[in-house]
């Protein structure tokens, strides 16, 4: 079905009660294991259900989040879905004391219960209203970051169109774009500030009524962390600071040089070439032509769900005015489709999403049909090894994009997975510092950035920027505000790319077929457990970034 033709409906609290109510009374009420896995199955279609609507709204929300009803529609949901989420902890505090648990686990999988477990520890009740208050300021920030009317040029842009201005090859346009942004967020800082400062209290709040520390012992049973915990998170990041830094100040070295500059700023990063970075040649149109064209000849898995996307409208990815900011992908069960957000800029961040979103679409699309439900996605580090994977996967069809500046695209493309690392573990690390210490002033935190920045990404500098340079960056950010702990997944799956990456570069040529492999393995094991089933070492592992670097730093120099 069309994006456009599928149906929407509110789904009211007290319908979803009264079904549910009914399925806990199967439940508890049968004899049998069979008819308890019966109401089983209703439960999780119902649920489902919801996700689908509430997803649904949610997509149409941040494709214009000036219409008045899915925005009312996304309200609903920011203030009700803690509501929806205690019945779902209800029931899974039903499946988990089970008298015949050990035949339902026979069943559903063991692991479905230690998600189960990990879940029941991180909800109550008695959270709830600050559960939605946390909704409502995340939902503020994000309207905040969209409602940007940007002028430059005579143009009005929000701050996704102006990133082309930014990567400019001419650097009085780079550092005119880059300080229209600065000013954006300048005139916002006090609201920036409050919405955080309010975040962390409430965060705060809620761990300390479920008996936690602080947040981060909460924030990381929300992120289903089921096979590892701070203290490897801690280890990896200085594997990344010993072994990544120094090869990010040479390739930082190597772009103040290309750009002909006397000092690389804040304002260069962003373009590697003096003749500007390489851009998509063609139209919107065209770019998804080619697109369908590589996935057809990548692997019949990826042409099928490729011409799907397409054929069924399933990517929103222009960008425009009033658009939320950003890019994701996540689905839609009752239709079995996944959907692509995304905001184009014309510059090759157009093509990273091609490929990056549509790795985490792809996985959906071989796993979708997975029982339980919960196994079509794994906790969210893997999900995010399926993206940045496909980006290295499609290499080879770069040419198709860029042309002849096909190889200046590629050297880009591994500079920027290499040094993105380092900044995502100084984000990572940044949470740890706030959520360890909720009292913080904003001015603290953005003391505590600053000290961050010399650690992990010492050759930034932002001259005279009136906000980046004041140990703000963080907040432009999405991830910080809305989604806590998630960044330094990204960094551990790009540890997982590079190593399929190496792979091909070793003409190892079952590389892709252990990456669908992995795919259609969804969520039926832990991150630790699936990245071994398919051949890639562990980022948790002593040494598992030397093998990349030595491979990364051979490519970069040969080029």
């Amino acid at each position: 079905m069309k994006f456009s033709d599928m149906p929407y409906s509110r789904i009211d609290i007290a319908s979803f009660l009264a079904k549910a109510d009914k399925i806990f009374g199967d439940f508890t009420g049968a004899e049998k294991t069979d008819a308890r896995l019966e109401a089983v199955r209703s439960f999780f279609s119902l649920w489902q259900h919801y996700r689908t609507m509430h997803n649904l709204a949610y997509f149409r929300h941040t494709g214009d989040t000036a219409d008045k009803f899915y925005s009312g529609e996304n309200d609903y949901y920011n203030a009700e879905s803690p509501k929806f989420e205690a019945l779902n902890q209800r029931f899974s505090k039903a499946l988990a004391s089970s008298p015949d648990r050990a035949a339902l686990e026979k069943s559903l999988g063991t692991l479905l219960f230690k998600n189960i477990d990990i879940a029941l520890r991180s909800f109550d009740e008695k959270i709830m209203d600050d559960m939605a208050k946390e909704n409502a300021l995340c939902s503020r920030y994000e309207r905040l970051i969209a409602s940007a009317e940007i002028d430059f040029d005579g143009q009005k842009l929000n701050v996704s169109q102006l990133g082309k201005y930014m990567a400019s090859g001419d650097r009085s346009t780079r550092r005119r774009a880059h300080a229209a942004r600065s000013a954006f967020f300048e005139e916002s800082a006090d609201e920036l500030d409050e919405i955080y400062d309010r975040l962390v209290k409430c965060r705060d709040r809620q761990a300390k009524k479920l008996g936690y520390k602080d947040f981060i012992e909460l924030g990381y049973l929300r992120m289903r962390r089921n096979c590892y915990g701070s203290a490897d998170v801690e280890a990896f990041r200085n594997q990344v600071r010993e072994k990544l830094v120094p090869i990010c100040l040479k390739i930082a070295e190597k772009q103040r040089r290309r750009l002909g500059v006397d000092k690389l700023m804040f304002y260069d990063e962003g373009a590697f070439y003096s003749s500007g970075d390489p851009c998509p040649r063609g139209t919107p149109e065209e770019i998804f032509e080619n697109g369908r064209r590589m996935y057809r000849e990548l692997s019949p898995e990826t042409g099928e769900f490729f011409d799907f996307m397409l054929e069924n409208d399933l990517f929103d990815v222009l960008g425009r005015a009033g658009k939320a900011p950003g890019g994701y992908s996540d689905d839609l069960p009752d239709f079995r489709s996944p959907f692509i957000f995304a905001n184009f800029n014309g510059t090759s961040e157009d093509v990273n999403v091609l490929t990056h979103e549509s790795g985490h679409a792809l996985e959906y699309y071989l796993a979708r049909d997975i029982y339980p439900p919960d196994y079509a996605f794994p906790t969210a580090e893997a999900c995010e090894v399926h993206s940045m994977s496909m980006e290295f996967f499609t290499w080879p069809y770069m040419e198709l994009f860029f042309g002849s500046d096909a190889d200046k695209y590629r050297y880009q493309h591994l500079s920027h997975a290499i040094t993105f690392i380092p900044y995502g573990c100084a984000v990572d690390e940044f949470q740890h510092i706030v959520y360890k210490n909720p009292s913080l002033t904003p001015a603290e935190r953005k003391q505590a950035w600053r000290e961050l920045e010399k650690k992990y990404t010492p050759w930034t500098d932002y001259g005279d920027d009136r906000f980046f340079g004041t140990g703000s960056r963080w907040q432009r950010q999405l991830h910080i505000y809305m989604f806590p702990f998630y960044y330094i997944d990204y960094c551990l799956a790009q540890t997982c790319a590079l190593q399929f990456w190496a792979m091909t570069q070793r003409g190892e040529n079952d590389a892709f077929s252990r990456y669908l492999n992995l795919c259609r393995l969804g969520g039926t094991d832990v991150f630790t457990g699936l990245v071994a089933k398919v051949g890639l070492l562990s980022p948790f592992q002593p040494g598992c970034l030397d093998g990349v670097a030595a491979q990364a730093v051979k490519w970069l120099e040969n080029v």
